[in-house]
């Protein structure tokens, strides 16, 4: 958390006697504290959570470049990463960081490779797929993690779910090597017949949130499985 020590949330003033001038010789074994109440401290929270994904997808990069993963793996990787970028950087937009741009050079950050994959919001093995694998891959993936972080964010209406679940399935139906026994696959047919019963205003309740995270965990668990074996 070093890293951020002389940036603060946007329109706050720096009462926590953090780098504070009447506190700037303190004790060795005196307690410093980043932030003075709960919204500094998830803002703080937020731009690590930032840093580690941009990193990870330097990193990922790298290692696809250098061979060390397969493309298969690297898209589902890669599609997973820039879902949860783009939902982390919601929460860390600032005016003093309104693009991820300004967050890279604030603190000097140089991952290119990241910066790339992150302005064209698509894995690198999208550019050659003539097949179009590599997209269903990437577009399954990212549908996965979008409604399991939609229904853990409490939305519960039937036109909230539906859309996404039924892309999904049809992703999934235009993914040819994906096997026929897939039990992901049912369990996303089964929940959309459910929704076929009901109206769009319509909302699940606890329990039923709570098992259609479940199935998709499960589901998406076995596509990962899926795509180590292939």
């Amino acid at each position: 958390m070093a890293l951020f020590s002389n940036i603060r949330p946007s329109g706050t003033t720096d009462t926590s006697g953090y780098g504070a001038q009447e506190n700037t010789n303190p004790a060795l074994n005196e307690t410093v504290k980043l932030f003075k109440n709960n919204r500094e401290r998830d803002w703080y929270e937020n731009l690590s959570d930032l840093y580690a994904v941009v990193n990870s997808i330097q990193h990922l990069e790298k290692a696809y470049i250098r061979d060390c993963i397969t493309p298969t793996e690297y898209t589902a990787a890669c599609s997973k990463l820039l879902v949860q970028f783009k939902s982390i950087f919601k929460l860390a937009k600032s005016d003093e960081f309104p693009t991820i741009s300004a967050f890279m050079d604030r603190f000097k950050f140089d991952c290119p490779a990241a910066m790339e994959r992150i302005r064209e919001d698509n894995p690198i093995t999208i550019r050659n797929d003539k097949g179009n694998t590599s997209k269903c891959i990437a577009d399954i993936v990212a549908l996965f993690i979008t409604i399991m972080d939609k229904l853990r964010l409490q939305m519960k209406a039937v036109d909230e779910i539906q859309p996404d679940m039924r892309e999904l399935l049809d992703t999934m139906n235009r993914l040819n090597t994906l096997p026929p026994n897939y039990e992901g696959r049912a369990s996303v047919q089964k929940w959309l017949q459910n929704m076929s019963k009901m109206s769009a205003s319509d909302q699940f309740d606890d329990n039923e949130i709570r098992q259609m995270v479940f199935d998709l965990e499960s589901g998406y668990e076995a596509f990962r499985k899926f795509l180590h074996s292939s």
